[in-house]
């Protein structure tokens, strides 16, 4: 895989889990020619996880390990995701 393709991965997996980031807003005037920074506003913006992304994740896994799979085994991949997706929740909304 090139560094491309990784680096889609792993934007991908990000957006499919959801996560936060600080959005700065910065306001200048203008005192005699120099700018001057006169409001800084840092806040947190939360986005949210996105279904489509999650499925073009899961569709990247390996098919084929997933078609060999008991019904057992996929129900504990199935518990196994949800909980990963509940920590990440709970790790933004500690994190707000």
């Amino acid at each position: 895989m090139n560094e491309l393709e990784e680096k889609i991965r792993r934007a991908m997996a990000k957006k499919a889990v959801g996560y936060s980031a600080k959005e700065v807003v910065e306001e200048y005037s203008d005192d005699d020619g120099v700018l001057k920074l006169t409001r800084r506003k840092v806040t947190k913006k939360h986005v949210p996880p996105d279904t489509q992304a999650a499925k073009i994740v899961m569709e990247g896994f390996n098919s084929a390990a997933v078609e060999n799979m008991t019904d057992e085994e996929l129900e504990a991949e199935k518990q196994r995701l949800l909980k990963s997706l509940k920590e990440k929740e709970n790790e933004t909304e500690n994190n707000d």
